[in-house]
């Protein structure tokens, strides 16, 4: 008798419409998250993307796993931002304002403080953005020093901190004057931060390390 070959089985992938729903809750929750805080119903970030509450839940178990999607969604667009910029002009100063004007778009400063609401802020999802986002913006400003292009005594912590205080304010405060001049005052910053240097800073440089710890 002979043996029937077995079928390979075929790896499943999400379907398209399963995608574009889980984009359309990621998309609707950071709108909301900014808008009211971390504590807005899923119900209505269900209703705002156009999904069935079901939807939300298959995708996302529990509210922790939402905010840590759209705060690793929001990091990682920002470091794309910052690459394609470096990548279509070699200008690492350029770069570096994408990366910070982008930060400020994507409200990075708004989200990212959620993650302490969480019980796991070392879950390798959030590790791995935190990573790329910090060895991207070491290696602009690093390439822009070389290049002359940026003073020799500001850190990357310097920049992420700096960014943060002067970007949009934290979620749910609805604040439409900081929204309407938070670029004029980020690229205030920027030039500030171009050799040659104006002036002496006080202090050291700040790593990520002392942001940390900070």
């Amino acid at each position: 008798m002979q043996t029937a070959t077995p079928v390979a089985r075929k790896a499943t992938r999400p379907r398209a419409d399963a995608l574009r729903n889980r984009e359309r809750i990621v998309t609707a929750a950071r709108e909301m998250f900014v808008e009211f805080g971390p504590d807005v119903p899923l119900d209505e970030i269900a209703r705002r993307a156009g999904v069935g509450n079901a939807t939300v839940y298959r995708n996302f178990p529990d509210r922790d796993s939402l905010v840590r999607e759209v705060v690793c969604s929001v990091m990682d667009r920002t470091a794309e931002a910052a690459e394609a910029a470096l990548a279509a002009t070699g200008d690492a100063f350029e770069a570096l304002e994408r990366f910070v004007h982008t930060a400020a778009d994507e409200r990075i400063s708004a989200l990212c403080p959620m993650v302490q609401s969480t019980f796991d802020t070392n879950h390798p999802d959030l590790e791995a953005a935190r990573e790329r986002i910090e060895q991207l913006t070491e290696e602009i400003m690093d390439r822009a020093k070389a290049a002359g292009q940026l003073r020799s005594d500001v850190g990357v912590g310097d920049v992420m901190l700096i960014a943060s205080q002067l970007s949009r304010p934290p979620a749910g405060t609805g604040c439409d004057l900081a929204d309407r001049y938070v670029h004029r005052h980020l690229q205030l910053f920027l030039d500030g931060l171009r050799a040659p240097a104006r002036s002496v800073l006080p202090g050291t440089a700040m790593t990520m390390e002392d942001l940390r710890q900070a």
